[in-house]
């Protein structure tokens, strides 16, 4: 059996559960359990300083590519935004995970010149990208409760009291952003973006929060990290 060393280029499509990965030496498509120990033994497989494409994808995303580069291999993380214009350009119409995985491995061989490599971000970074997500989480349940149980009278007063634990768990959520924010020292910049019109509290955290990542080249870069146009 031939042994392949020489570095290859590998696209990553990342789910909660699992990733897909395509290993563009092999042509081949192999799905792995999203957990460190499996993704570690597999990164381990890979030839030496291979070169990894994968698209951000919530918070699901970060164990990968944080033992990918303990391990030595090239990553690059792919903005949805950008990925998204690149299956337009190619014509591409499939979007399963394989697919995904491929276009991801065409795309970094494609781009990977012009493209920053991925480093791991502050401790203070990962812990606001973390709260920020579980508060999303926490209003997408309360308004997915509100809405089913609203329309039933016999649950009016157990809603009430579902709603007051939400209320409290978003205030405690509210308070651990705003002291990690103010440990992080990017207190100011939050000050700043609020006072971009319609940009409350939690947006202004999150785009300071963004910024924790370095320098952008320009508003276009910006835009295409946040996926969000202002």
């Amino acid at each position: 059996m031939t042994i392949l060393t020489s570095p290859t280029v590998v696209g990553i499509d990342v789910a909660k559960a699992e990733i897909v990965a395509y290993r563009e030496d092999l042509n081949a498509t192999q799905a792995i359990t999203n957990d460190r120990d499996a993704l570690g033994r597999w990164l381990n497989t890979l030839p030496a300083n291979s070169s990894i494409a994968l698209e951000a994808t919530s918070t699901y995303h970060l164990d990968t590519a944080e033992l990918a580069h303990e391990i030595g291999h090239r990553v690059y993380v792919v903005d949805a935004y950008r990925l998204s214009h690149y299956r337009e350009s190619i014509g591409q119409r499939a979007k399963t995970d394989p697919c995904d995985a491929r276009l991801l491995a065409r795309y970094l061989s494609s781009e990977q010149k012009r493209l920053r490599l991925w480093s791991p971000p502050p401790q203070a970074y990962k812990l606001l990208k973390s709260l920020l997500h579980r508060r999303a989480e926490l209003i997408n349940l309360r308004v997915s409760l509100t809405l089913s149980w609203s329309g039933e009278p016999l649950l009016k007063d157990e809603l009430a009291q579902q709603l007051k634990s939400f209320k409290q768990a978003e205030q405690v959520i509210q308070k651990l952003l705003h002291k990690v924010s103010k440990e992080a020292g990017i207190t100011e910049n939050i000050k700043r973006c609020k006072a971009i019109e319609g940009v409350g509290d939690l947006t202004a955290t999150g785009l300071a929060t963004a910024f924790m990542r370095g320098q952008f080249a320009n508003g276009d870069a910006f835009i295409a990290f946040l996926g969000m146009d202002l």
